[in-house]
């Protein structure tokens, strides 16, 4: 250290916890009666909860520095907007902190819960920890308070918890609520009304819990939807618990009717997984679907899975239907998108019957793997493209080649799925033969095998040199169109893309 620094004061940011001054941890309690200066926010008002919290501790003898924001959540005329107004502010405040420090006097800066978490101290942090010795004291944070007070777990097992702003956009508030396994929500006051919409279109609504004032007066628990949004105060928090069973049984709906989500999982594993086909996951009582596909999902306690074999489509579907009539919110778990060549149709063929029209039945979209592919090797379905499965296994060939002569003719882009098995090995060389009657040997084809998976490979050939024997069930194929292009770039990698542009004849 420098002589300079050996005689500059120390700073440090000392976190209170959510409002009880019994919370305030004994390092804290320390720092703040040694401290030769007290620093804390507040609003215009003048009142600080912070030192309210600390105020047991201060001795009276210390010199108070006041931070008073200039603006909470109004709108200002100064240059820079409202952030501008303030940085401006911060500047302002770290200056009157370092003159202090230079003066050689320890500051404390106090903070409500964690000093790093959501906290004003931060923006001091930033300003003046890189020039002073500093210390960071931590704080029980309100995510900590709320779930004391609830009494129940945040995560279990291997949950993840999500803590959200509810300053958010509303449309990103549902995703991220979507998504969330167990979440906080923070920052309600004027926010709550967007935060509530985002939980109900989530389907999230029914667990949320509300949580007001953690150990400070004026506390209240109590489920979300009985929660009046006029009074809604900034010092609450929104709380999704643990999705883990609890030890007692589950309560099924009165009615015996649950539910039945056809989800995509994409071509791969959780990267390829959206938000709302998470939630759907996390929140159902039972998975069912081909063993590969149930492999791809975490397992979570009391979550009962159903693996079956590929080629019982028909059964899978009945299977959960039935669950759904017994009060089970199941989930049919499928690859890539539920309604290309998947799941989506079987469920639904089953669920038209007159046994099952009354369950609820919900698609959930999956990345397709037409997609996947085409991102890995530029942008091969850049105009009008044609999507066709090549087995026979559930139509006649006759009408697979049919089908190619007229998207072929039409001048499309194809994406084959389904082109080969065990049991199929000759209908990609009949593919082959058929689109080379209208398109050039030198077309460009994208195989792609395993996209996302730990096997990924994406090859480029020509429609004249596929080789039937390259191809598997795992692969799916990108046939260009006449203007489909395949360009060789930097470091020797070769990109497909097909304008946007066809031209006239």
């Amino acid at each position: 250290m420098t002589d300079r620094q050996t005689t500059t004061g120390r700073l440090y940011g000392v976190g209170l916890g959510p409002g009880d001054p019994s919370l305030v941890t004994v390092r804290a309690a320390e720092l703040i009666g040694k401290a030769d200066v007290v620093a804390y926010h507040s609003a215009r008002h003048g009142r600080s909860i912070a030192r309210s919290i600390a105020e047991r501790y201060l001795t009276g003898s210390q010199i108070e520095e006041k931070l008073v924001y200039p603006l909470t959540v109004e709108t200002t005329d100064h240059p820079g907007g409202y952030r501008g107004a303030l940085d401006e502010f911060y500047e302002e405040a770290a200056a009157r902190l370092a003159a202090h420090l230079d003066a050689g006097r320890d500051v404390v800066v106090l903070a409500e819960g964690d000093p790093l978490f959501y906290g004003s101290y931060q923006h001091m942090h930033k300003r003046l920890a890189h020039r002073y010795p500093t210390e960071v004291v931590p704080g029980v944070t309100s995510v900590s308070a709320a779930a004391a007070r609830l009494g129940q777990p945040l995560t279990e097992a291997e949950e993840t918890l999500t803590v959200i702003p509810g300053t958010l956009p509303e449309e990103e508030l549902t995703a991220r609520i979507a998504s969330a396994d167990s979440a906080v929500i923070m920052k309600l006051g004027r926010t709550f009304p967007a935060v509530r919409r985002a939980l109900e279109r989530a389907g999230r609504l029914d667990d949320a819990q509300y949580v007001e004032r953690a150990f400070m007066d004026g506390e209240r628990i109590t489920p979300l939807t009985e929660v009046d949004e006029e009074s809604v105060p900034y010092f609450s928090v929104a709380v999704l618990p643990s999705r883990v069973a609890p030890l007692e049984p589950v309560v099924r709906p009165a009615d015996g009717v649950g539910s039945v989500t056809v989800v995509g999982t994409g071509p791969a594993g959780p990267l390829w997984l959206t938000p709302e086909a998470r939630g759907a996951l996390a929140e159902a009582t039972d998975l069912v679907g081909y063993t590969t596909y149930l492999d791809r999902v975490p397992e979570r306690p009391g979550q009962r899975r159903h693996g079956s074999d590929n080629k019982v489509e028909s059964e899978r579907a009945e299977f959960a239907l039935d669950l759904a009539r017994r009060g089970h919110r199941v989930c049919v778990v499928s690859s890539g998108d539920p309604g290309v060549f998947a799941m989506a149709t079987a469920v639904l063929e089953v669920a038209c019957e007159p046994d099952y029209r009354d369950v609820p039945v919900r698609i959930v979209p999956g990345m397709t793997a037409a997609h996947a592919a085409a991102s890995r090797a530029g942008a091969p379905l850049g105009h009008d493209y044609a999507v066709v499965s090549l087995s026979d296994r559930l139509k006649p060939w006759d009408v697979v080649a049919k089908r190619l002569r007229a998207a072929a003719e039409a001048d499309l882009v194809l994406a084959l799925y389904n082109p080969g098995s065990k049991s199929r090995t000759t209908q990609v060389g009949q593919a082959r033969d058929v689109l080379l009657d209208y398109r050039a040997p030198e077309t460009p084809v994208v195989m792609a095998r395993d996209v996302g998976g730990p096997t990924e490979r994406i090859r480029i050939v020509r429609l004249g040199e596929l080789d039937p024997a390259l191809v598997d069930m795992r692969t799916i194929l990108l046939i260009g169109s006449s203007q489909t292009q395949a360009v060789e770039r930097g470091g020797g990698v070769e990109v497909v893309w097909t304008p946007r542009r066809y031209p006239e004849e």
